[in-house]
């Protein structure tokens, strides 16, 4: 992968992650959140893309859809993840 292919790569996926926080809004906390699942699932998608060379989107070395997939389902899975609530042992009676 190219230096601009790895640019762009990082670009878009992180305005994915920029995009995602603002239509589910959210502290700063979660916007770093959704920035790094993005690019973890971008470079996922794009992984696996290669190995399994499913192209979809190409830019010079850059699967762009395929990246975008991965940093979709990554930052869904993510924010379902991120929506779970720990409540202590013994339930709303424990002291």
């Amino acid at each position: 992968m190219t230096i601009p292919d790895l640019v762009l790569g990082l670009i878009v996926a992180l305005l994915i992650g920029a995009l995602f926080h603002l239509f589910l809004d959210g502290g700063v906390g979660r916007l770093f959140l959704y920035l790094a699942l993005s690019l973890i699932g971008s470079a996922a998608g794009q992984y696996i893309g290669s190995r399994q060379k499913w192209i979809l989107f190409p830019i010079g070395t850059l699967n762009l859809g395929m990246a975008i997939i991965g940093s979709l389902v990554v930052l869904i899975v993510g924010y379902w993840f991120s929506l779970v609530r720990i409540r202590p042992e013994g339930g709303d009676d424990a002291v």
